[in-house]
């Protein structure tokens, strides 16, 4: 296991769910955290469950505003001069059919996942080749490699978050800059029920498949076996990941597989 004791881990979405876990998961390596989310409160209460909560920082972020996110970046470096990894896990699920989703909410999905997430990997980027190193870790989704109905928009975001990161890795791996592309299956989190409908509003209730999907805790240390070892993907959860090789080989029986599933 890579000895990252030490170094400056910065975590988006940091104030539940798979956030919260690998914030957790980062602080029993000894890892220095900076933590991020809209919710302050949430994040201290983060802060306060970890070890050693004194190797840390607390800076709100809201991936909507991505003019924002270089000031963001800046004051991020200041708190330990430093940061060595990115974590990109913030996010929004969607739960609606195309038919019924408005066009309000397939831009608040790109802003927040894609657009958010390129323009806070854009700002950090420079700090990263004036040191010759660092390590942007997104957590997708399997839904970024295939779909699945009720989910166009999130999908639609995640497939466009592999297609930004692969370039990123070809265009800086002489500056010594690693891509980790971790890719969920279920996770037994909140993201169904703070998802988006169709005409904006959260769904409020969860999916069977996310309550019954993975312990976030138990991703955390999948996830983190895949960024020791600078993997380009990890694809993580239960029967779902056999999605992304089906995909690949055979995209027509995926389909009949994904129509016969209960997704919502």
């Amino acid at each position: 296991m890579k000895d990252i004791s030490g170094q400056v881990i910065w975590i988006t979405g940091a104030s539940s769910g798979i956030g919260e876990a690998l914030s957790y998961a980062f602080a029993k390596r000894g890892c220095r955290l900076i933590l991020s989310a809209r919710d302050e409160s949430e994040l201290r209460r983060v802060q306060e469950g970890c070890s050693a909560p004194g190797q840390m920082g607390l800076l709100p972020l809201d991936l909507s505003d991505p003019d924002k996110m270089p000031s963001l970046a800046e004051r991020a470096i200041a708190i330990f001069g430093q940061v060595d990894m990115l974590v990109n896990n913030a996010g929004i699920s969607q739960r609606s059919l195309i038919r019924d989703t408005g066009m309000a909410v397939y831009k608040k999905l790109m802003d927040i996942n894609y657009l958010g997430t390129i323009g806070l990997t854009k700002a950090l980027l420079p700090h990263f080749i004036t040191r010759q190193r660092g390590h942007f870790v997104t957590v997708t989704s399997l839904m970024g490699i295939f779909g699945s109905p009720y989910r166009s928009g999130y999908c639609a975001a995640k497939h466009a978050l592999h297609g930004f990161f692969d370039v990123l890795r070809m265009e800086h791996q002489e500056d010594g800059i690693a891509v980790t592309l971790i890719c969920p299956g279920f996770v037994n989190t909140a993201i169904a029920k703070n998802a988006l409908t169709g005409d904006g509003s959260a769904k409020r209730t969860n999916d069977a498949l996310t309550e019954a999907g993975m312990d976030p805790h138990d991703f955390a240390r999948q996830a983190l076996r895949a960024i020791d070892r600078k993997k380009f993907e990890a694809y993580i959860g239960g029967r779902e990941v056999a999605g992304a090789y089906l995909k690949r080989f055979f995209p027509r029986l995926l389909h009949r597989v994904i129509l016969k599933s209960k997704v919502v």
